[in-house]
């Protein structure tokens, strides 16, 4: 590795050994504003530093503007940028600490392999709608959205660069003296009102990018940035080379008037109207298919430990093209490699990883928690089980396939498994279900599917009730009860009056009728134990925790604004309890005390409050949120409720903490996007990224502890519908990924994985 700190009078010269606590182990890439490092958490996470020039650090101005930049990265910190970490724009030299994110720019990926592909540039579109929504939701508008600042991770684009103009990047000039933005990405009312540019600039710039994914090129082109001023302002946009069905939203996106253009959420409708994009909730990074050399985004790099140095993008992410210090890359910047960091990291990798093959999870979230994942329907799946004591016999990781029975290739082949009886019980594309031998991997037996699964749906785990499996059949019409030792069937049920409304609580399946009955069966028979009417708005949606002896009936009234809760008897039916609450709440587990605690979601899907209701004391208590969370999944571990949200961002808050204490207990950026539900133990937290990755979390402490490498579909490399929770019970934990593939290892020392 170079030393840190270099002689002579160039600007290595200047390199410090430490920001902060963080010793600066190798630099990544350098430029105007200043010089980014590889540095490393206390954990062994792997960080991108960014520490500004000395001559910079001088200038109030510039510091004014680097807490300006820091204020925002950490206000949008999650699934679509560089999350931060640590940062002190008022030391010395002042620095910012972000998670490292392996990938190259989307100016880096044109310049090496070409345009992307029509289907690829429709992901890039919405997984850059995604983010400038939530980032506007923020309140922070980005102003520099270029093929620059745009990272292909490998769960997705990510936006980087908050806040930082840079003058040495252009000749033009606002009324201050300082351009915002890069000329050829700009938004008309950028050069003609640049202290009223908005949201909708950000759009603007969205459609210049896609053009430049589609071609290679700006809109607006010209080596003089005055003239690109004047046809940004005046010229129509040059869309030759764009896809022929993506015009239309470009060209609406570079409407001149930012009245005309549309919102990030209108551009997301926009795309779910082209047939060829499926869902796109957050795209991945999509593969290189070798029979028909689609286009593809290179896989990541991993962190530089040491070496030679690279020339990186200033953000702390690999890349040929020049730095400026700020996450910002020149377009135009020649590289000169990065081999032997790499190197170095592969050894590292190779004495540190255990090579695993990632496999199928569970819903169902078994032993001392409980995961509930909140849909957009407001409609909770909750996740729950019983402790199991696993042999202690030696245990050594496996890993086995779920191949579809028909031998095709899936584009779902995730398995969703739970555990009952000493094993796991798993369904998978092509298999209505599977036993498979918790200790070594290996087939008891399996049933396969005996028709094609609905449009779009997706495997079940069968449930444990009664003693036996329930499971739906894939148009949700009939309930099927199997022998977990043999796999036959015991006895089935058609359940298609019920639409779906089938649920499980302790022995008991509950199912709803259209006019609010609920019906009892016996799970180890199918005969219905008893029926009536359960107080509520209607049709109550039912969850269970720990034993299943109370069952939770949930109901809110069509505006939002109460939720009825009923605690009833499942075995019996008789009611416990009734009350109304404020809001749109999801219960996702009980304390210690038997307390209900449930979620507060506002209008756009998003977590801003606890709940905490004591039934004996017919007590309420909210608890609100430091920020609101997006679409988060929650899991309950004695009184504290760790919750996971679409954008990466895991929190965990002391339910029973007093009143005028921050109840909050550790927040951490995870980078995931759309993961799994949670999986809690006395002291860890299990999750699932869609690239297949498992993720281990000390829970006490919100450090991420391990995690394995990705396993994608090779059939479809990046979207994963829904994502099953793992399954942690006896010292182990079993997962599973889009491969298709099933394997489990020692919950132990996850730095191993």
């Amino acid at each position: 590795m170079p030393p840190l700190r270099g002689t002579g009078t160039g600007p290595e010269a200047e390199d410090p050994e430490y920001a902060g606590q963080y010793r600066l182990e190798a630099r990544l890439g350098s430029g105007g504003m200043g010089v980014v490092h590889l540095a490393r958490s206390a954990s062994g996470l792997p960080l991108a530093v960014k520490v500004v020039h000395a001559d910079f650090a001088e200038d109030e101005e510039f510091r004014a503007r680097f807490r300006q930049e820091v204020a925002a990265a950490r206000r949008v910190s999650g699934a679509f940028t560089a999350p931060v970490v640590d940062a002190d724009p008022d030391a010395v030299r002042p620095w910012m600490a972000t998670l490292y994110i392996p990938g190259p720019t989307l100016s880096e990926h044109v310049k090496r392999n070409g345009p992307l592909a029509p289907a690829e540039i429709r992901r890039l579109a919405a997984g850059l709608a995604e983010a400038l929504r939530d980032i506007h939701r923020a309140g922070v508008v980005h102003r520099d959205l270029k093929p620059g600042n745009v990272l292909l991770a490998e769960d997705g684009p990510k936006v980087i660069d908050f806040g930082i103009s840079r003058p040495s990047d252009s000749d033009l000039r606002t009324e201050t003296g300082k351009l915002i933005g890069t000329p050829p990405f700009m938004a008309p009312e950028q050069f003609q009102r640049p202290r009223s540019v908005g949201p909708a600039a950000d759009v603007f710039a969205l459609g210049s990018v896609l053009v430049h994914a589609a071609t290679g090129r700006g809109p607006f082109d010209s080596d003089s940035p005055y003239i690109v001023a004047y046809q940004v302002v005046h010229d129509e946009a040059n869309l030759a080379g764009v896809p022929e069905d993506l015009v239309p939203l470009i060209r609406s996106c570079l409407a001149k008037d930012p009245e005309g253009r549309p919102t990030p959420d209108a551009v997301m409708g926009m795309l779910r109207g082209l047939a060829t994009v499926g869902r796109v909730p957050q795209p991945r990074r999509p593969g290189l298919v070798p029979e028909t050399g689609a286009a593809h985004w290179p896989l990541p790099p991993e962190p530089e430990t040491g070496g030679r140095e690279g020339d990186g993008d200033g953000d702390g992410h690999r890349g040929d093209g020049r730095g400026d210090g700020n996450g910002r890359r020149e377009d135009t910047g020649e590289g000169n490699g990065e081999g032997q960091p790499r190197q170095a990291v592969a050894r590292r990798r190779t004495r540190r990883v255990r090579w695993i093959a990632v496999a199928a999870v569970v819903a169902l979230v078994l032993g001392a928690g409980v995961a509930v994942a909140m849909r957009g329907n407001g409609s909770p799946r909750a996740a729950h089980g019983e402790r199991k004591t696993v042999a202690a016999a030696p245990f050594r990781p496996w890993t086995t396939t779920l191949t579809p029975a028909d031998g095709a290739d899936s584009t779902a082949r995730t398995p969703f498994c739970r555990y009952s009886a000493g094993a796991l019980h798993c369904a998978a594309a092509g298999w209505k279900a599977a036993r498979i031998d918790s200790g070594s991997g290996r087939r008891v037996w399996a049933r396969e599917q005996s028709s094609a699964p609905a449009d779009g749906a997706l495997p079940a785990a069968p449930v444990p009730c009664g003693g036996l499996l329930h499971l739906m059949s894939s148009g949700g019409t009939r309930l099927e009860a199997l022998d977990p030792a043999s796999g036959g069937t015991r006895w089935s049920k058609d359940v298609s009056a019920y639409q779906g409304r089938v649920y499980h609580a302790g022995d008991t399946v509950l199912l709803v009728s259209g006019d609010g009955t609920v019906h009892g069966l016996h799970g180890a028979t199918g005969r219905e134990r008893w029926h009536r009417p359960v107080a509520g708005y209607s049709l109550p949606v039912f969850t269970s925790y720990g034993d299943g002896r109370t069952a939770y009936g949930v109901s809110t009234a069509g505006d939002g604004s109460r939720t009825r809760v009923s605690a009833i008897d499942p075995a019996t039916g008789e009611p416990r309890w009734e009350r109304g609450l404020s809001g749109t709440l999801a219960p996702v587990g009980t304390g210690r005390d038997g307390a209900l605690l449930l979620t507060s979601t506002d209008r756009e899907q998003r977590t801003d409050a606890l709940v905490r209701y004591d039934p004996e004391r017919r007590r309420e208590r909210r608890i609100p949120l430091a920020f609101p969370l997006p679409s988060a999944t929650a899991a309950v571990h004695g009184d504290t409720v760790h919750l996971l949200a679409y954008g990466g961002t895991l929190t965990a808050v002391d339910s029973r903490r007093a009143e005028g204490r921050s109840a909050e207990l550790w927040r951490m950026e995870t980078s995931v996007s759309n993961a799994s539900p949670l999986t809690v133990t006395d002291d860890r937290l299990y999750f699932t990224a869609a690239d297949g990755r498992l993720l281990a979390v000390d829970s006490r402490r919100g450090v991420l502890i391990g995690q394995t490498r990705p396993r994608m579909n090779p059939a479809n490399r990046g979207y994963t519908a829904d994502i099953p929770a793992p399954v942690a019970v006896g010292g182990r934990v079993f997962a599973g990924a889009p491969d298709g593939t099933l394997f489990g290892v020692e919950a132990g020392d996850p730095s191993r994985w």
